[in-house]
């Protein structure tokens, strides 16, 4: 079996990616991040999903980014915003999946894997640069330009299998999978039980894929979502 990093958030999109990956025959080795977010909850998501989806090795890598803070997700000062908002929201956290798949690369050619599993979503998403196909082929570029293992001719895959689905296509994709949708946290300000505001825009999408893709929504609210 051929090795993948797999990079595991404890959200929906990367619960799919991590069945997608072992449906394909990979060996998964599940990469998540404490990088100083609003809350731990999609934390242990991420290591339910992990084990359940048959990961070989999870590991946490804690990477501080509430140091430079910039985003909603990493300034407790900055509110989560609860409507709608025009051009790049304050969601966006700077730079993240560069710094999130730089690691991954790292571990990934410690391992001697050569393809990287990531949920980026060009569709159904917010308007993060750092989820556009672009972003993800100039990494791919910059992965075997950077490493021995790209050097020596061992190439790279960083692989967006979500990029271009909608949110009920891939919700569709999960529930044939047999994605446990149900042990996964998206919330940007979830509480410490995992239980979603309803009301933010990751909630939102995450409501408004369950019901364009006619599947049961399990998400627990704090509120009723609107």
């Amino acid at each position: 079996m051929s090795k993948a990093v797999v990079m595991v958030s404890g959200g929906l999109d990367s619960a799919t990616v991590l069945a997608m990956a072992r449906a394909q025959g990979y060996e998964c080795y599940a990469l998540s991040f404490d990088y100083g977010q609003r809350h731990n909850a999609e934390l242990r998501a991420a290591e339910r999903i992990a084990r359940a989806g048959g990961a070989v090795e999870r590991r946490v890598v804690r990477l501080d980014l509430s140091a430079i803070g910039g985003s909603a997700l990493t300034d407790a000062a900055i509110a989560v915003p609860e409507t709608p908002e025009e051009g790049i929201p304050v969601t966006y956290v700077p730079a993240r999946n560069t710094v999130f798949l730089s690691v991954a690369l790292g571990w990934a050619e410690v391992l001697d894997a050569r393809d990287i599993f990531i949920g980026v979503n060009a569709v159904d998403y917010s308007g993060y640069p750092d989820c556009r196909p672009a972003f993800v082929e100039a990494f791919e570029r910059l992965a075997n330009l950077a490493t021995k293992a790209g050097v020596e001719g061992d190439s790279f895959r960083i692989q967006a299998p979500l990029i271009e689905m909608t949110k009920a296509e891939i919700i569709r994709r999960g529930v044939e999978l047999g994605v446990d949708y149900a042990q996964t946290v998206t919330c940007y300000q979830a509480d410490a039980e995992g239980r979603a505001c309803g009301r933010c825009d990751a909630c939102r999408l995450r409501a408004q894929g369950f019901a364009e893709a006619g599947v049961p929504d399990p998400t627990r609210y704090k509120v009723p979502a609107e």
